[in-house]
């Protein structure tokens, strides 16, 4: 049966006007993207067949060109679409971060740091730069490392932090092994980086560890 002969509130789009996005599954949103099926399938038929093959949402979103073109339905036009809509998804997150206040929308600064982040298959420490209002100044990925981990140096941390005339920053760095439990390491370049910093009136209001789920919040522990 085609979408079109569905009862109205179960098809996809309708669904999401009335109900909001939340509502639909992954299959669901899937299928509006790839908007048509194939001979004989859905869309959502498709969408089903294409999560089971890539083994989730997140697996066929990630995947490389050589990757996705290999699913059904799927060719280099999608994949293009594709990273496009991803790229404006990565540029709102961070413009609604840059316009908020990083402090109180933690939620917000975890998705911003597990979207730049998260998939790296080497460990990446990265800083956002606050002024006094606690707003974003600058993002940078500082020091890159091996899986092993990276070397962080916080005397080069705390000269781009005077240069940018920040007041406050947020850390974070992600684990490859996707395990955001934080190593007796981690807690140590901490502490060292909120040493150096605390001279200069400069205020470290959280180091964040994201992993492959969950994202670990020094502030949130207490650790800070």
């Amino acid at each position: 049966m085609a979408i079109s002969d569905w009862p109205e509130l179960e098809r996809p789009r309708e669904k999401l006007l009335s109900r909001g996005p939340e509502a639909l599954s992954d299959a669901e949103l899937l299928a509006i993207f790839l908007r048509t099926g194939v001979k004989g399938k859905t869309a959502v038929d498709l969408a089903r067949e294409l999560l089971t093959q890539f083994g989730s949402l997140r697996a066929l979103l990630d995947a490389d060109h050589s990757r996705f073109t290999q699913g059904k339905g799927l060719g280099s036009a999608k994949y293009i679409q594709l990273q496009a809509v991803l790229e404006m998804a990565r540029r709102h997150i961070r413009e609604n971060l840059e316009r908020g206040d990083a402090l109180t929308s933690p939620d917000l600064t975890r998705a911003f740091f597990q979207r730049h982040l998260r998939d790296h298959p080497h460990e990446i420490f990265a800083a956002l730069f606050l002024d006094t209002r606690h707003r974003v100044i600058r993002y940078e990925e500082l020091f890159r490392g091996t899986v092993d981990g990276a070397s962080i140096y916080p005397r080069e941390v705390a000269k781009q932090a005077l240069n940018l005339n920040t007041s406050a920053v947020i850390f974070a760095h992600n684990h490859p092994s996707g395990i955001s439990e934080p190593s007796a390491a981690d807690r140590a370049i901490t502490d060292r980086l909120r040493q150096a910093l605390a001279l200069f009136d400069i205020r470290v209001l959280d180091h964040m560890i994201v992993g492959d789920g969950e994202t670990f919040s020094f502030a949130e522990h207490g650790w800070l």
